[in-house]
C-alpha cells in the first residue's frame, strides 16, 4: 500500500499519524520456507539485510507478513544517504564489514498465522502487529499518534525534530496493494524520485561529472510515458560517488537525449533512462524545473517507468 502526497492539513479523529521514514520499503514474509525480504519490485533483499532476517526468524510467531521500512539512522534521524552504503551489498563479508547499522521499522500487518488481515481496520492491524512480534535490536515498531485537533502543530513538531514529515492514515481503512488516499504523505520538504537521463561534464576541480540531468514520466500518457525534463542536480555527491556514477552512466551511454523536452546544456552526455535518483528540492518553478535540488541517493526499489511528477492532493 502506497501513500499519496498531500497538502491537506484538516483531519478528524478517524485518522492516526506516523513518522515518515526515509529508507527502503520492505515487505517481510515468514512461513514454512523461512523469512523473505522483498522490495517493492519483488527483489529479494535478505542477503543485504541479514540482521533483519535473523530478527524475524527468531520470532515466536511462525507465520506472518509485515510491511515496513529499512532505514539507517544518524543522530536519531533517518538518513537515506547513509543507507546507500548498505544498499546493493550482498556478499556476506562486505555486509559484515559495513559500518552502517540498519533498523526495520514495521508499521503494518497484511497477514498473520494464515489469516488475511488486509480487510481489518488499520488501528486493529497495528494492535495485532504490536502483540504479534517481539521488538528489539534491528526490529522496531512504528509508533503512531492519534488526532489531537491540531495537525499543523503536529507536523511542525515533526519537522523541528528533523523528520521527513508524517504519514496520515485512516484508522478504519483496509490495507490495499496500491496507492491510496487512505494514506497521505505530509512532507516537511519537497522531494521525490526522478529518472536519470544524462549528465554534464565537471568543471574546475570537480571530478566525475558536473550534474545529473533528471526527469519524470508523463502520467497522462500512461506508465512509462514521455520522459519530461525537470532540471539538473549538481549537489549532494561525494568524490567516490561522482566516480562511480560516471562509470555507471558511461556504461548506459546513448547517442540522443531520452527527454521529450529540449535540454539546453552544452556538451551533455545522454544515458538510457534506467537509474532512479532520490532528490530533495525546495519547490517547482513556474516553468516546471526543480529549485535548489540535492541528490540523496539512487533507488533500486522502484521501476523507472513508475516515476511521475508527484502532485499533492488537497
Amino acid at each position: 500500500m502506497l501513500a499519496t502526497p498531500s497538502n491537506r492539513r484538516s483531519f478528524d479523529d478517524r485518522w492516526l499519524f506516523e513518522r515518515k521514514l526515509d529508507g527502503v520499503r520492505v515487505l517481510a514474509v515468514r512461513d514454512a520456507d523461512g523469512v523473505r525480504l522483498l522490495s517493492r519490485t519483488g527483489r529479494d533483499l535478505g542477503a543485504t539485510y541479514p540482521e533483519v532476517v535473523a530478527a524475524l526468524a527468531a520470532q515466536p510467531c511462525a507465520e506472518f507478513t509485515v510491511d515496513g521500512e529499512v532505514v539507517a539512522l544518524r543522530a536519531g534521524r533517518t538518513d537515506f544517504a547513509r543507507l546507500q552504503q548498505r544498499m546493493g551489498l550482498t556478499d556476506p563479508r562486505a555486509v559484515r564489514a559495513s559500518p552502517v547499522a540498519v533498523h526495520y521499522y514495521v508499521f503494518d500487518l497484511p497477514a498473520l498465522a494464515g489469516w488475511d488481515t488486509t480487510r481489518v481496520p488499520q488501528r486493529t492491524r497495528k494492535a495485532l502487529l504490536r502483540d504479534a512480534l517481539e521488538f528489539g535490536g534491528p526490529l522496531r515498531y512504528t509508533a503512531h499518534r492519534n488526532y489531537d485537533g491540531d495537525t499543523p502543530a503536529l507536523l511542525a513538531d515533526a519537522c523541528a525534530r528533523g523528520w521527513e514529515g508524517l504519514i496520515a492514515k485512516r484508522a478504519d481503512a483496509a490495507y490495499q496493494p496500491r496507492r491510496s488516499h487512505d494514506w497521505l504523505k505530509l512532507k516537511c520538504l519537497a522531494g521525490q524520485e526522478f529518472v536519470v537521463g544524462g549528465f554534464t561534464e565537471p568543471s574546475g576541480s570537480r571530478i566525475g561529472f558536473g550534474a545529473l540531468l533528471v526527469g519524470y514520466h508523463d502520467d497522462d500518457s500512461g506508465a512509462g510515458g514521455a520522459l519530461r525534463y525537470a532540471g539538473k542536480v549538481g549537489t549532494g555527491y561525494r568524490d567516490r560517488l561522482l566516480r562511480e556514477l560516471r562509470a555507471r552512466l558511461e556504461a548506459l551511454a546513448r547517442p540522443s537525449s531520452p527527454f521529450a523536452d529540449p535540454v539546453r546544456e552544452r556538451a551533455a552526455h545522454w544515458a538510457e533512462p534506467v537509474l532512479v535518483a532520490q532528490v530533495a528540492f525546495t519547490e517547482w518553478t513556474g516553468d516546471g524545473m526543480l529549485r535548489h535540488p540535492r541528490f540523496l541517493g539512487l533507488r533500486d526499489d522502484k521501476d523507472p517507468a513508475d516515476v511521475v511528477r508527484e502532485a499533492p492532493a488537497d
